[in-house]
């Protein structure tokens, strides 16, 4: 264990495993178990097992509960019903993206709100600043891991461990207390590979157990342990934002494509003003999907430019292991951002040509 990193209750499995690991955000965690492709491939084909656990969790209750989420987050809480979940963006005033989340909802004045590791401080900051009204707050972080279960045989490999008919919960849509072989979650049909799967919250001591039952449950349907480089490259492909990537305090819900979880219908929530001005008048920036034409690999951060004048940069890029092209998703001005326009994209300090393409460059079939 590498002093001064946090680590997720699974720590002690990554090495029976064959875990690599590497500081992700401060976190000690497995980047691969075999490898990224396999673990892709498993993940397109079969099925994956991924420790998520350092994801945050924050609980809300009160009787105006659903108001503060509501000034909190860019989509609408109230179409949710009890034991229904949503995406939505956060924003700030100037309508920067504090974090993207997930929100579930118990009761009419209960919420769970799942935030990304590396902003659980910043957030709850956030959440504290603007509390406001009969809302309790506490962040159960520390007591909570998740695991995703994720592949076309996810829920086949689940239904193993449970008499609760998964196949009645839909997307986007959860049960409570689980009965898992024993041992209780939630679990919830939501992920983050663009495939369908499950995520499912538990107490920490009940997560390696869990994790091992799994494991076994997928063994004939050839369930693969998987890291964040599996992660990172599938949520890729089906255009799913990495927050410090496709969002930031510098980039807005409209600017990263996601303006259809950005509902100004709803009365006055955080950034709203600039949000509907970007939508009514389009973003200086969009995020496009991009295709190298000449050889290379477009990596995030890499400056994209039209001609001589610099348009934007790359957001993430990698050899799409689907697709088996190089591609990457870019920010770029607005007025260069039409479907087959030429870019260059600077890597090693030359300017290599790219094409704007389609995103996501991988749909799951029904």
């Amino acid at each position: 264990m590498v002093e001064g990193l946090k680590s997720t209750p699974l720590y002690p499995l990554y090495e029976k495993y064959g875990g690599k690991l590497v500081d992700f955000g401060g976190w000690e965690l497995p980047v691969q178990f075999s490898s990224i492709l396999e673990e892709h491939q498993a993940v397109r084909e079969r099925a994956g097992l991924f420790d998520v656990s350092h994801m945050g969790e924050v609980d809300v209750k009160g009787t105006d509960a659903l108001a503060y989420i509501q000034k909190l987050i860019t989509n609408d809480a109230s179409k949710l019903v009890d034991g229904k979940a949503l995406y939505s963006p956060m924003c700030y005033l100037d309508g920067g993206t504090v974090d993207d989340l997930l929100v579930y909802r118990y009761t009419e004045d209960h919420y769970l709100i799942v935030i990304n590791a590396s902003n659980i401080e910043k957030d709850v900051d956030w959440f504290k600043q603007n509390l406001e009204g009969d809302v309790q707050l506490t962040n159960i972080s520390d007591h909570v891991s998740q695991l995703a279960v994720q592949g076309p045989l996810a829920e086949k490999v689940l239904q193993k461990l449970t008499e609760v008919d998964l196949s009645s919960i839909g997307f986007f849509h959860f049960k409570q207390d689980v009965n898992l072989n024993g041992l209780k979650g939630l679990v919830s049909r939501t992920g983050y590979t663009g495939e369908d799967g499950f995520e499912i919250y538990l107490a920490n001591e009940d997560a390696p157990k869990l994790w091992d039952m799994i494991i076994e449950a997928g063994k004939d349907e050839g369930v693969l342990p998987c890291g964040l480089g599996a992660r990172d490259t599938l949520r890729f492909e089906a255009k799913l934002p990495l927050y410090g990537q496709e969002l930031s305090k510098d980039i807005t819900p409209i600017e990263a494509g996601l303006g259809f979880f950005v509902k100004l219908d709803k009365p006055n929530f955080n950034g709203k003003e600039v949000l509907a001005a970007q939508k009514e008048n389009g973003a200086p920036r969009k995020l496009v999907g991009i295709e190298m034409i000449d050889r290379g690999i477009p990596r995030s951060h890499y400056p994209v430019y039209a001609g001589e004048e610099l348009i934007g940069e790359v957001t993430t890029g990698t050899q799409s292991p689907t697709l088996k092209k190089n591609v990457g998703l870019a920010l770029i001005k607005q007025e260069y951002a039409a479907l087959d326009n030429e870019v260059l994209v600077e890597i090693r300090n030359k300017k290599l040509k790219a094409k704007i393409v389609k995103a996501p460059f991988y749909k799951k079939s029904k």
